[in-house]
């Protein structure tokens, strides 16, 4: 099966929010920080659009679909490299005020949809220590944000084929690699195939109810060969 990886599109982002919501169902993750009784599965969606166009913009927004098909098989987001020293641009503001601004009227809207907040900056808290204990490099880091393949699609070398669009311009430019995983086996053990390492383990605890998550980063590589 022809796999073709594009740049994320307007007309994609009901396709690639299907496929995000179908590989997270059992995420565990999404099973701690969302309670599912009260889970808006709209709402969830609509989050998820938001977040899709913000990355067109602002990030490398890719979807996988078989030639000759528009079904969203596969979907990747990765976010460029930010130097240490570098301030925040004007542009970068405004795009974070428009992401929050957009956040905003969908919670007053549709409300939290089940979001456990106080375990959402648990998360962040927990992302934050670690992201400043790993990212040694001052250039910046690939963060890979989201990565995700329909259930049945795959094993079709579909992850490859995302993780390769962005992984060989990081290897051209020298640059590392980062992700959060939100299960150990076998994901970990995936990532580890394109190169990833185990760096540290997020630790997220609300009182006794924990997960773990699992950063990993990727060295360039400079063999081509």
């Amino acid at each position: 099966m022809p796999i073709r990886v594009s740049r994320l599109s307007e007309p994609d982002i009901p396709g690639a929010v299907a496929a995000i919501q179908e590989a997270f169902a059992d995420d565990p993750y999404n099973n701690w920080v969302f309670d599912k009784s009260t889970f808006d599965s709209q709402r969830n969606a609509v989050s998820l659009g938001i977040r899709c166009q913000w990355g067109m913009r602002n990030g490398i927004f890719h979807v996988a679909k078989e030639e000759g098909s528009d079904e969203v098989l596969g979907v990747a987001c990765w976010l460029r490299p930010q130097h240490a020293d570098q301030p925040q641009t004007w542009y970068e503001w405004f795009e974070s005020w428009r992401l929050w601004a957009n956040q905003v009227k969908m919670n007053l809207w549709y409300g939290r949809g089940g979001l456990n907040v106080k375990r959402y900056w648990i998360w962040k808290d927990a992302q934050s220590k670690v992201q400043s204990a790993v990212w040694t490099d001052p250039r910046g880091y690939y963060f890979l944000n989201i990565m995700v393949v329909v259930p049945k699609a795959q094993g079709l070398g579909i992850g490859r084929h995302m993780m390769a669009a962005v992984t060989d311009e990081a290897d051209a430019e020298g640059m590392r690699c980062y992700l959060e995983s939100s299960r150990d086996v076998p994901n970990t053990l995936i990532y580890e195939k394109f190169g990833f390492k185990k760096a540290r383990e997020l630790e997220c605890d609300d009182d006794g109810t924990a997960i773990k998550l699992f950063a990993m980063v990727r060295e360039p590589k400079t063999d081509r060969t």
